[in-house]
């Protein structure tokens, strides 16, 4: 296992921080509505948690696309992940418009969903803007995959980097009003994520033109093309990831929502522990992705050795971290909740749900990378169906219980 530790590092590495890039962008929304006080800070997190629920599926979808790009690098075909990429454009062309569509339908609806009307009111025109994001992120999406499939993932991490810096001066921009801008508050920050978004998107089309280019004659030129076969099987590999991840975020957006039902001071502290903990989640996100890569790398060399080293070594390395943040969530709440408010009650209520999220660390963190192990494997339907049976079956049961 430690002849796979240092490559699997090498890669997750950067993917981990890509990751926590993307997550932060998140933060920032959060910290920098925070001085608007506990209902914009509840709003902003309610509102991208249901547009996150509903893009989540198509994201879920390009899961597919790394483990079918290391393939066929691992067997020498250039020509052929290209071609996947192509597809992973021509879907995220299709996607798009039906996760805009669903998300309008959301911002028409919301008034009937219960929430606290101050939360409801600065949640409405969120989603409207957000929803504009929605091809940038697709494109994100194919292109950051095609990338980790080559083992390309340093402009990743460079990516990611860059645009918090774009996200964090829009947000100063539009949410408070400078440089003759009106003041949007909530919505301000939907359009600073859009504008993020675009920037991701063109971002990573660069760094695959300039990767291209970097190989110079030994890369492949393939036209443009739509596969109707090839988009069929990415499809068919895609869906049931983009159901287990869906399913698994649908939980957390469900108590999202329920949380914006209760007081502004409960809603807040349930969104600012959620950011906290989904951020740490990206560590086991990013070493699945990692050993998605790793794995379908080696079973297209046709190593299978190999592949189970791979495996096992991103489980190993991905508990041994989990049970670390683990102790860090439980020891140093306060430290980690003041980042996003020094409200008395919102910590103290945070702390409480801090102590709680610690407990299942280890368990969320190894069953991340499983599914990315399993994913470079081909396996996207077994990861799907613990998921449902683990978070909607015994889920619901235990909280019939209560």
């Amino acid at each position: 296992m430690l002849s796979e530790l240092r490559p699997l590092i090498f890669l997750a590495g950067p993917v981990i921080l890509a990751e926590v890039g993307w997550m932060a962008m998140g933060l920032v929304d959060t910290v920098m509505v925070g001085r608007l006080g506990p209902a914009a800070i509840a709003a902003t997190g309610m509102g991208s948690g249901v547009f996150t629920a509903i893009v989540i599926f198509g994201a879920g979808l390009m899961l597919g696309v790394d483990a079918l790009v290391s393939r066929a690098a691992g067997a020498g075909r250039l020509d052929d992940a290209l071609q996947w990429l192509h597809q992973a454009v021509v879907l995220a062309l299709i996607v798009a418009p039906i996760i805009m569509a669903v998300t309008w339908i959301a911002f028409a609806t919301i008034q009937s969903w219960g929430l606290n009307p101050q939360i409801a009111v600065l949640a409405k025109p969120y989603l409207l803007v957000i929803a504009l994001g929605a091809l940038p992120l697709m494109f994100y999406s194919a292109f950051r995959r095609y990338l980790q499939g080559i083992h390309v993932v340093r402009p990743l991490m460079y990516a990611l980097i860059t645009a918090n810096l774009v996200n964090a001066g829009a947000n100063a921009v539009f949410i408070y009003g400078l440089y003759g801008f009106p003041a949007l508050g909530v919505t301000g920050s939907a359009w600073s994520t859009c504008l993020a978004r675009v920037y991701l998107a063109v971002f990573f089309y660069l760094a695959i033109r300039r990767e291209h280019r970097r190989r110079g004659a030994a890369h492949p030129h393939v036209p443009f093309a739509v596969d109707v076969q090839r988009l069929k099987r990415l499809v068919a590999l895609g869906a049931p990831a983009a159901g287990q991840i869906t399913v698994e975020v649908g939980v957390f957006v469900l108590a999202t929502a329920l949380a914006a039902r209760l007081d502004a001071v409960s809603s807040a502290s349930h969104q600012i522990a959620l950011n906290i903990v989904s951020t740490i989640f990206m560590v086991p996100l990013g070493l699945a992705s990692a050993g998605a890569v790793r794995v379908g790398h080696a079973v297209g060399a046709r190593d299978m050795r190999r592949a189970r080293r791979a495996g096992w070594t991103a489980l190993l390395l991905g508990g041994s971290l989990m049970i670390m943040l683990g102790v860090v969530l439980f020891a140093f709440p306060v430290p980690l909740l003041s980042r996003f408010t020094r409200d008395a009650r919102v910590l103290d209520i945070g702390t409480r749900l801090l102590a709680v999220a610690a407990g299942f660390q280890l368990f969320d963190g190894t069953q991340a990378v499983t599914t990315g192990v399993l994913r470079g494997i081909g396996d996207t339907r077994t990861p799907m169906l613990m998921n449902i049976i683990g978070h909607w079956v015994l889920g619901q049961k235990f909280d019939e219980k209560k």
